[in-house]
């Protein structure tokens, strides 16, 4: 009977050619998945995927709003119509105030955010990386950022008086125990390799914290951002609402607290709105996009 088998020569050609055909297939299969798609996304698709579900979800709440008024489940002093908020706001803007009053709180809250910004980095790096320190402070920033940030108001007012440096100490009270934690947070899961890489390169001290650890840390590092703006922007709006004087200008907090001393059920729901927006846009113009960049840089995020 004769036998199928190859042997000899022809055996190890045809075994020599299944191995390369299978470490191609390898090769193939990897740069497939190392590929990152790069494409133009149409106009429309990010019209109905990201621009018209907000719009949507807006339409509805104001149809709620509207329905809510219109079946008068309540009295209008306590719930304004929808036309009665934006006559509110279109006297505002006649009379020049409004963006006046929006820029007032935004310009208090950036420059709180980048001074706890510069304070609650080095603050991180350095809880972070030293042990002694770490279990000195940690606790205490920890405390700190569990801590209403109203609660720093009066005693601000006290220590400070009612100017715009009270504002500013309130808001990085805020703010600079979230940037901290938030770094400490990012640097804890840095694997020990890319620390160990580092210090074989070199990279030790300031250099290693610049080039090793930050990149590394920096998806927990952007997290404590976006909270501590968002304990800056909370802070902010305690000390206006609370601490009000005309030196200090009219902002947003000052504002709602004007609707309340006035009885204007208008005015105060303005106010909510123009707060909610600021803290909507300041998201979406710069952490969003920021963390899309850090996202497409790890490959997390394909390219669109």
């Amino acid at each position: 009977m004769a036998s199928t088998e190859t042997t000899g020569p022809e055996a190890a050609t045809a075994s020599k050619g299944s191995k390369a055909d299978d470490l191609a297939g390898l090769e193939a299969g990897l740069d497939a998945l190392d590929a990152v798609q790069v494409r133009r996304t149409p106009v429309r698709e990010v019209l109905v995927k990201k621009v018209l579900p907000p719009v949507l979800a807006v339409v509805l709440v104001l149809a709620v709003w509207q329905l809510l008024v219109m079946a008068e489940v309540t009295d209008e002093s306590k719930l304004p119509a929808p036309k009665a908020v934006w006559e509110s706001l279109t006297t505002m803007w006649l009379q020049g105030t409004l963006l006046e009053v929006l820029w007032t709180s935004v310009s208090r809250a950036l420059l709180g955010f980048l001074m706890a910004l510069a304070i609650g980095t080095p603050l991180g790096l350095l809880v972070a990386r030293v042990k002694f320190v770490r279990a000195a402070i940690g606790p205490v920033l920890a405390g700190l950022q569990s801590l209403p940030s109203v609660a720093w108001v009066a005693p601000a007012v006290l220590w400070i008086g009612l100017n715009d440096s009270m504002m500013y100490a309130v808001i990085l009270l805020g703010a600079v125990p979230s940037i901290a934690n938030g770094l400490v947070a990012g640097v804890d899961q840095v694997p020990p390799l890319f620390l160990r890489a580092g210090r074989t390169l070199g990279a030790t001290g300031l250099k290693g914290a610049w080039h090793i650890v930050m990149p590394a840390a920096l998806p927990g590092y952007l997290a404590g951002l976006k909270q501590g703006w968002a304990f800056s922007w909370r802070s902010l709006m305690a000390a206006e609402i609370i601490a009000s004087s005309p030196d200090l200008g009219l902002g947003l907090g000052q504002l709602l607290e004007n609707g309340r001393n006035n009885f204007d059920m208008p005015g105060i729901f303005l106010a909510i709105i123009l707060i909610l927006l600021v803290g909507v846009a300041i998201d979406l113009l710069i952490f969003s996009p920021l963390e899309r960049a850090v996202l497409r840089g790890r490959g997390l995020l394909v390219k669109g």
